[in-house]
Order: structure tokens, then sequence, then C-alpha cells
């Protein structure tokens, strides 16, 4: 039985946590379910999964406690992913005990928008600080082609509601695909603009799910600048301030987005994320094929244990896997895919 240690974390403060490229330890994301309601062709291109089984999935008092223990290393800031966060039960009630702790600065979380127009008044109101919508097209025919799903009217209804609740500086997170949605670029910024979010796009990436992966359908970061100057006129480089992934411009009316150029151009220089699945698995690099079980080492009271595993792994990091990635051509490179003998590859498990 797991209880807080809030108390113990603020006693002593603690330098932050370096590792071997003196990269700290300060994001924790937390995939709270490796479940989905959609299928997206780049993370669960499959019809069927092999879910986490029940009994490993932590509980809220399980991910509270894991993150006090994070925090005494440094971590001050946390994303809800998945899978889809929001599949989960009362996730408000995790989203109070996260910003209750006293180093946490931001809670964020990433959902698909499929329920986030029930959702989004308790999200606020359990201190949620800040929302990433993944949207990847405005066409209802595109969208169910892409996630095998339909549901393009509920996500812009999510993206109104998160708004009329009181959510400010939402992004939405787009991958773009060669031949897919990339000419809808123009659109997307508008809808942007028109709902007071920050748009980012992502370049495809071949990790997880992403078993087809084609180097072709990557629209590289300058390809997306191109595009966008095309439609928009001048773009201004904004100053980067923090360790987000996101390269960040500025339109000349004022408006801004983002580009994560994680295939071409990875940030791992400046990462400072690490990941935590469903059932307690520790990985400190999205590219890690094998995570570190903290979920045992937390349910049996060997927390000391625990604080030795996460101090020790980070410690040695020295992982820049998409920046070894990016030194190849793209036509040379493959995704692993899916491995029924090993349920924490796809990004569904691990949080994008």
């Amino acid at each position: 039985m797991t209880q807080s240690i809030g108390s113990e974390s603020e006693s002593v403060p603690i330098p932050p946590l370096l590792d071997q490229l003196d990269r700290p330890l300060r994001s924790l994301r937390l995939s709270v379910t490796d479940r989905c309601n959609m299928r997206c062709a780049y993370c669960m291109p499959e019809d069927n999964y092999q879910w986490l089984p029940r009994p490993n999935i932590l509980h809220y008092g399980e991910f509270s406690t894991l993150t006090e223990v994070f925090c005494e290393f440094g971590v001050s800031r946390v994303r809800l992913t998945g899978g889809e966060p929001l599949l989960r039960r009362d996730l408000f009630r995790l989203i109070e005990r996260l910003s209750h702790i006293p180093q946490i600065e931001d809670v964020a979380l990433t959902t698909n928008g499929l329920r986030l127009r029930d959702h989004a008044k308790d999200l606020f109101d359990a201190g949620l600080n800040r929302l990433t919508l993944s949207l990847d097209t405005l066409d209802a025919n595109k969208f169910r082609k892409l996630t095998r799903r339909d549901g393009l009217r509920r996500v812009i209804a999510g993206v109104k509601t998160a708004n009329q609740v009181g959510f400010t500086g939402s992004k939405i997170n787009t991958v773009l695909m060669r031949g897919v949605n990339d000419k809808e670029i123009p659109q997307l910024i508008e809808f942007a603009q028109e709902h007071q979010h920050e748009i980012r796009f992502i370049e495809y990436m071949d990790v997880g799910g992403a078993k087809d992966w084609n180097g072709n359908l990557v629209i590289s970061h300058e390809e997306i600048l191109a595009a966008i100057s095309q439609n928009f006129g001048e773009i201004t480089s904004v100053n980067k301030t923090d360790s987000a992934p996101a390269n960040r411009f500025k339109l000349s009316d004022g408006t801004t987005f983002g580009i994560i150029a994680s295939t071409t151009k990875p940030f791992c220089s400046s990462c400072d994320r690490s990941r935590l699945t469903a059932d307690g698995q520790w990985f400190h690099c999205l590219y890690n094929s094998i995570g570190v079980n903290l979920r045992d080492l937390l349910r049996n009271d060997k927390l000391d244990e625990l604080r030795e595993v996460i101090k020790h792994a980070w410690s040695k990091r020295a992982d820049q896997a998409a920046l070894d990635l990016s030194k190849l051509d793209l036509n040379a490179r493959q995704a692993s895919g899916e491995d029924p003998d090993n349920p924490h590859l796809g990004m569904h498990v691990k949080g994008g």
C-alpha cells in the first residue's frame, strides 16, 4: 500500500538530477492508459491489440506517489497522455492530486478530443493548466480514414467547450504527412487562430505503431515553413526560452505557431522528459524498447530502492536516438512497428 510522501519530498531541496549530457530531469509524461478510441494510421494501425493486464495498471494514488518521488529529482511539469487519457474513469481525481504537489508548476493533458466536451469542466475545475488537442485534419472524410472513426464534429465541439469553461494557452498538434494532409496547412492555421489555440506541426516519426512508416511521407521543417510563407507571407522566429520541443514562429499579424522537427532536426540535446506507462514502466527516451519497472518497487514499499533506480538510470542516460536516426537517409529508415512480445513498444503505451 502506497501513501503520499509529499512532506518528505519537501523537507530537503535536491538539485536537479542531470544526465551524461547535463540534461535535467524536469518533465514527466504519465501514460494513464494504453487504450484509445481511435485507430490512427501512424500510431495504432491494427484492429486489435493485446492490452496491458488490468492488475498491473497503476491506480491514481500510485501515479501520485511516483510523481512525488520524481519531484525529488527536479520534475516540475507533468503531462497526462495515453492512449486516450480521457478513457480513464474520473481522470480529474488524478489531476486534483497532481495539482496539489507543491513542486509541480504545470499539469497538462494531451487528448484526441472525442470526449473533451463531456469532461472539460471537470478537468478545469480539478486544476488542469493546459490542453493539447491532437488533430490532423479538418476534413470529415479524411478524419474517418485517418482515425477509422467518425467524430470530427465531436472534437470541434470539445474545442469550443474547453474555451468556454476557461482553458487558455491550448495547443493543437498536427502530424503532417505528404499527400495526406499537407495541403490543409493554411486551413489548420486559420482554425487554430479562430479558436485561440497555437498549432504545432509535427514531422511524421518512425516510432512505435508506425510499422508502415515511409520516409517519403515526411514533410520537413523547411517545407512546412515554405508552405506557410507562401500562404501567409513573412515569418519571424520566436526566441526559445525553454526546453519545449517546438521551434516557434510568428506571422505578420502576430499569430504564432510551432514546428516539432522530431525526424529531421530532433531536440535530443535539450530533452528533459521521460515517460511512465500505465503499468509503471519508466522510459527515459521515446525510442527505448525496454523500460525500468518501477511498479514492483512501489508496490513492495521499496521507495528508497526506487529512488536509487531513478537516480542511477537518469545519471547514466546518454540517449540521443532521434539524433542518431536523423543522420540516416529518410528512405533508409524503417520503424520497428508492433511486436507482440513487447507490449510497451507502441506510442499508445508510452505516450507520445
